[in-house]
């Protein structure tokens, strides 16, 4: 179970950097302007964030299996 959550995450760091270069970089350079190093680093934060509240809701789902 512990390795198929790894795969799991590791799938969902892809798909994050996937969206978030799709969205922030609309070409490659040299260096990252400001514009796309703010786009980059929200992006990464609303993922963060929701995957925090996606955890936790899962956790309180687990409990409430267990305790039934």
């Amino acid at each position: 179970m512990m390795e198929q959550q790894k795969a799991q995450f590791q799938s969902q760091v892809h798909r994050l950097v996937d969206i978030c270069w799709e969205r922030c970089i609309d070409k490659p350079r040299d260096k990252l302007d400001s514009r796309a190093e703010t786009c980059l680093s929200n992006c990464v934060e609303r993922f963060v964030d929701t995957s925090i509240q996606i955890t936790g809701r899962f956790q309180q789902m687990l409990q409430r299996s267990v305790q039934q």
